[in-house]
């Protein structure tokens, strides 16, 4: 019997709970702060167990749980993931998070890899299949001799287009907080062999329009720093590395005019609760005038009243005559109301979109190499953002604990022992990256699709 400890259950969690269920000699025990989520979870299997759990708190508890588990699965905020990860390296037990690798997990590689444990992260969507479709291509491009030129890669969770229905074209399943906050994030990344920075106040302001086979256009601006990839993803022969975010037609101008107008501030400010969002828009553009505010806002914002911007921030409601919510800081009050607004209604379906191009060059010709991933959610079952994320690392705790994945210390899914089997376990549950090659000569120009 394989002992797999689940910490979290939150959004992600039911697709990759699901998954270790239906395996057979499994026992799961999700642990959870709302243990009602891990009863939902688990349901009546019998293979299963809950059990209240709140990191915060019960510390001292974690150690016990992580030493009756063979693996432990963390979907817990990622400011925890080392306190567990510390305490299977303690047990020698194997951990699968689907965060970032921070410098103080990369610390623990040795001291892993001396108790024979792997460290598994970054291995949902993005990061996850992000990186595996990616080096999936990459290696085999070197393997045929050639060089990766350009590298491009855009992701987005989105409204289905059915769904599809507000002026910024986005909804919420989750608090909204980390998106507006992402919005704080200066960008960097290499264009044409010249590196270009581009600071947060900037950030949405150089969104360009992509286009996406069977889905149609989409704005995409610069994620964070796209350079260390130029060496995770070794290719260190880029002239173009860009990671980019996918967002319905709409999104960047709206989020460039909040980051403009200070909405994106993390200042405390206790005199904000109690005040209507009309009074707060009308300090933020230095005017007192509340009656006029409409024709004031567009005029301090450069735009025509009539813009579609002016009528998304009316839309969302910055200018109603209501009070704000109870936070202290104007990202807080933003972060609430949409999710009051953009929240999605029942029955409505989410989709997950992940695009790479790639430009490999070889001595007789180039190949413009496309790898695209499209999947939508289940109307009243799982979230395609929920499948995405939570089923591969579902996988790589079964391959690790089944001994096909035998690697220790800390790792992320970019080596062919993990990606291969990850990636084709995930076309048969319908979780599908589609190449498409175009191959270009200098006397002729022949297209294939595999």
């Amino acid at each position: 019997m394989k002992h797999v400890l689940v910490l979290g259950a939150g959004l992600v969690a039911r697709p990759l709970v699901r998954y270790l269920l239906d395996q057979p000699d499994y026992h799961v025990t999700v642990a959870s702060r709302t243990v009602s989520k891990a009863e939902a979870l688990v349901g009546d299997h019998p293979q299963g167990k809950a059990i209240p759990f709140d990191v915060t708190k019960d510390g001292a508890a974690l150690g016990d749980l992580v030493a009756q588990a063979d693996l432990a699965v963390s979907l817990l905020p990622y400011i925890y993931h080392v306190q567990v990860a510390e305490q299977c390296v303690r047990h020698g037990c194997h951990l699968v998070t689907t965060s970032y690798v921070k410098d103080e997990m990369r610390a623990l590689d040795g001291a892993a890899r001396e108790a024979g444990v792997i460290l598994l992260n970054e291995i949902g969507l993005d990061p996850g299949i992000d990186h595996m479709s990616a080096m999936r291509v990459i290696h085999r491009v070197h393997a045929s001799g050639g060089e990766v030129k350009s590298f491009r890669s855009y992701c987005g969770g989105l409204p289905a287009p059915d769904a599809n229905d507000n002026p910024l074209g986005y909804k919420f399943s989750w608090s909204p907080r980390g998106v507006v906050l992402a919005g704080r994030n200066d960008a960097r990344y290499k264009e044409n062999g010249r590196i270009v920075e581009i600071p947060n106040a900037r950030l949405f302001a150089t969104h360009f329009v992509t286009w996406v086979e069977g889905l149609g256009d989409f704005e995409a601006y610069p994620n964070r720093d796209s350079l260390p990839y130029i060496d995770l993803y070794g290719i260190p022969e880029t002239d173009t590395m860009y990671r980019g975010t996918l967002r319905n037609l709409g999104w960047c101008d709206v989020m460039q005019k909040l980051n403009q107008l200070g909405y994106f501030s993390l200042d405390e400010r206790p005199d904000l609760p109690g005040r209507t969002f009309r009074q707060v828009m009308a300090e933020l553009i230095g005017s007192e005038d509340t009656v006029n505010l409409e024709a004031n806002l567009a005029a301090f914002l450069n735009l025509s009243p009539n813009s579609g911007v002016m009528m998304a921030l009316e839309w969302l409601g910055l200018l109603d005559d209501v009070l704000v919510s109870n936070k202290t800081t104007l990202l807080d009050i933003l972060a609430d109301q949409m999710l009051l607004r953009m929240g999605y209604r029942d029955g409505e379906r989410d989709l997950v979109v992940l695009v790479h191009e790639f430009v490999a060059a070889y001595p007789d010709h180039r190949e413009h190499i496309t790898s695209t991933l499209i999947d939508y959610g289940e109307p009243g079952g799982d979230t395609a953002m929920a499948r995405t994320v939570g089923l591969p690392a579902a996988i790589g705790a079964r391959l690790i604990l089944e001994g096909k994945i035998n690697l220790t210390g800390v790792h992320i899914p970019v080596l062919p022992e993990i990606y291969e089997p990850v990636l084709e376990e995930l076309e048969q549950l319908g979780i599908v990256c589609v190449e498409r090659t175009d191959v270009r000569r200098e006397t002729s120009n022949v297209k294939s699709e595999t």
